[in-house]
């Protein structure tokens, strides 16, 4: 599962069983890079809290767009835990193949669809080279019709992912082909 200690299902007690209990019954089983945060089930509770309002809550973004995302930011960090997860509620939403393969290695991403391509490349270049961002990037977005508040979700999902990528990285968190499917989309 991970290079640390983790609490099994099985043995939480007080609010990590609370979330453990939440999380099963919400989304279907506790994925990996939650059991990682075992050991502080407050931390454990604000990530979900915010995973759940970037990826589920209200938003201009697409949940397609949002998931694709995911899978660039991991793809561009190598995060081969995160990248797996979210390809596979990517699939979800987008059936074809090739663009599929292109988000996943985040690569060719100038030749997708104009809206999801300026988004993907945005969160692109946001990962790999934050001090190169200028205000004009932003235009970029806003031609393809993103609001501010998209904007903002955006960044905000790019820097949680980001931020996800490092915990799965830095802690060694795996996954198996079992823990990959049957969430729940909620």
């Amino acid at each position: 599962m991970s290079w640390i200690e983790e609490i099994r299902i099985s043995e939480a007690d007080g609010r990590l069983a609370e979330i453990y209990t939440e999380l099963i019954a919400k989304r279907g089983k506790v994925s990996n890079i939650m059991k990682v945060h075992s050991l502080n089930p407050d931390a454990m509770g604000d990530h979900l809290d915010l995973y759940m309002t970037l990826m589920f809550g209200e938003s201009g973004l697409s949940r397609a767009e949002r998931e694709a995302v995911a899978v660039v930011v991991s793809a561009s960090n190598d995060c081969a835990y995160c990248v797996s997860h979210h390809a596979e509620s990517l699939r979800r939403y987008i059936k074809d193949r090739e663009t599929l393969a292109m988000l996943t290695e985040a690569d060719g991403l100038e030749t997708l669809e104009p809206r999801l391509s300026n988004i993907v490349r945005h969160a692109e270049k946001l990962t790999s080279a934050p001090s190169a961002m200028t205000e004009s990037d932003l235009d970029e977005l806003r031609a393809v019709n993103l609001a501010e508040k998209d904007i903002l979700d955006l960044t905000l999902i790019v820097a949680y992912f980001n931020f996800v990528n490092r915990i799965a990285l830095g802690l060694g968190v795996t996954f198996s082909d079992d823990e990959l499917g049957g969430y729940r989309d909620n």
